[in-house]
């Protein structure tokens, strides 16, 4: 069997050490041979293949992005898309797809699952919003560089007496902002979960300098105030109508600065949470997800994702774990908001 694999979406720590486990054991226990396409579904539509080998998987465990290349291409979105998928496999004789993506690279699988094409879903993104499973790879990554960033952050807030607003990644779910606002004593954290009061958020502030501590406050990108929509510095769309989001933290500051008399910065963390060295968690992680992924295909078991739930790897229907985003629940971000202020 011939097996290809390809990752989509934003890049994130781990993608790597998926294509090592996936490669490593179907060569090594099920004698497959394995192509890579180049750039997610970008290099499916070109037919931009490349071989992958054991010899090529060697020493990429601990480097961040993927040595395959990424993009946040929409194969359906192009004319004859499908067909021109369809071709590629049948021109380098791939019989069926390892893809490890996020909510729109596996809402792309599913479709083409449901069109016949033999494939297996790894759910990655630093955003957790994947659902069932209870945690993706990256994601962990992510939560240790933006809670160093608040730790740092602290200090030279303090110095200077001033608030700083902390923008994370996170355009429908909250999760990188509330357990990294949380694990770095964040003073207020806002998601896209629960609209925010903006006469409340200065309030917590204006608690905070009575004390004489300087508040951080932590903002997933795709938070929103109730009376307005989302900010952002650029409003156009990618092939999955995504706008590229950016701009609520400085509208924040900017706020924040007015409304309290006080001053305030921002710092977007951005780009950074996804750079890197995976975490130890995420490469255990991702290597589980590759080694469960290949035994699905060797099973002739598509149409499924790996997922983690509890401390086991099971196989999900691709449909039910790209039905919806997985959110952050009311109830747990009820739980901390004793802390503020």
């Amino acid at each position: 069997m011939r097996v290809g694999v390809l990752t989509g979406g934003g890049d994130c720590p781990g993608l790597n050490a998926v294509i090592r486990s996936v490669v490593r054991k179907g060569v090594q226990e099920y004698d497959f041979d394995f192509v890579g396409l180049r750039d997610g579904w970008l290099g499916a539509l070109q037919g931009n293949v490349v071989p992958l080998d054991i010899s090529s998987v060697r020493g990429i465990l601990p480097r961040g992005g993927t040595i395959l290349g990424s993009s946040r291409t929409n194969p359906f979105k192009h004319e004859d898309g499908l067909r021109r998928v369809r071709d590629t496999l049948a021109a380098h004789d791939v019989d069926a797809l390892v893809v490890i993506g996020g909510e729109d690279t596996l809402g792309v699988a599913t479709e083409l699952s449901r069109q016949g094409i033999n494939l297996v879903g790894v759910p990655k993104t630093i955003d957790n919003d994947v659902s069932a499973t209870d945690c993706t790879f990256g994601f962990d990554t992510a939560v240790g560089i933006a809670t160093e960033a608040i730790d740092r952050l602290h200090t030279t807030a303090e110095s200077h007496m001033r608030t700083l607003v902390v923008e994370v990644m996170g355009r429908h779910s909250g999760w990188i902002a509330i357990r990294a606002g949380v694990a770095g004593g964040a003073n207020v954290i806002l998601i896209p979960e629960q609209p925010f009061d903006i006469d409340q958020v200065c309030g917590w502030v204006r608690s905070r300098f009575k004390i004489n501590y300087a508040p951080i406050v932590v903002v997933a990108e795709g938070a929103v105030p109730h009376e307005g929509q989302m900010t952002v510095k650029d409003q156009t769309l990618d092939e999955f109508g995504h706008m590229r989001l950016s701009g609520i933290g400085e509208w924040l500051a900017q706020e924040i600065s007015a409304r309290t008399g006080t001053d305030a910065r921002t710092t977007v963390l951005g780009h950074i949470q996804r750079g890197g060295t995976p975490s130890a968690f995420d490469r255990w992680l991702a290597t589980r997800f590759g080694l469960h992924a290949v035994d699905a295909v060797k099973d002739g078991d598509f149409g499924v994702m790996v997922a983690l739930q509890g401390t086991d790897i099971v196989r999900v229907p691709l449909a039910d774990a790209t039905e919806k985003t997985k959110r952050v629940d009311r109830s747990l971000y009820d739980e901390f908001e004793v802390f503020f202020g």
